[in-house]
């Protein structure tokens, strides 16, 4: 296990194949994260090895409304 006092998130979007895990991994700020995919004993051992904890499902949300915001919002001039 990992000595550590900054929390690592994850959160499984899916899997792939019947073989894989596909899921987001973040360092102290769920809301910023990598996607990644692995065999499901290497994502166990990786789980294990970074003393993960899983996203909630009230942090998943926010991650899931942050994602909208970025796709979909408008830069610039609010009157376009």
């Amino acid at each position: 296990m990992l000595e550590t006092a900054i929390t690592r998130y994850v959160r499984v979007t899916g899997t792939k194949a019947e073989r894989f895990v596909e899921f987001d991994f973040a360092i102290g700020d769920p809301d910023v994260y990598v996607e990644l995919i692995l065999p499901f004993i290497q994502f166990r051992q990786f789980c294990e090895q970074q003393a993960i904890v899983f996203m909630t499902d009230e942090q998943a949300s926010q991650v899931d409304l942050d994602r909208l915001k970025w796709r979909y919002s408008q830069h610039g001039d609010s009157e376009h």
